[in-house]
């Protein structure tokens, strides 16, 4: 374990505004930034972590618009129905 906390948004963004990061790349890197701290192998600066839970959950959003946006053309495709 290292012996200096991380800052969660920092680790992700490095020196670029939020919105210059990919969805993806912020998935991926909460992930495994999350995932070691979950492991206790990685230190989070604990006040920040909740602050910037704000960016997972952006990114999160986002993919979850772009992934109802794509089920409804397929629906649209088929002719079914959504609910």
């Amino acid at each position: 374990m290292p012996d200096h906390e991380l800052n969660f948004a920092r680790e992700i963004l490095g020196s670029r505004n939020y919105r210059d990061v990919p969805d993806d790349e912020v998935l991926a890197q909460a992930e495994r930034l999350l995932g070691d701290w979950m492991s206790g192998e990685a230190r989070m600066e604990r006040p920040k972590l909740y602050d910037h839970y704000a960016l997972l959950l952006l990114a999160l959003i986002r993919r979850t618009r772009t992934l109802e946006d794509r089920v409804a053309v397929l629906e649209s495709q088929q002719g079914v129905r959504a609910e």
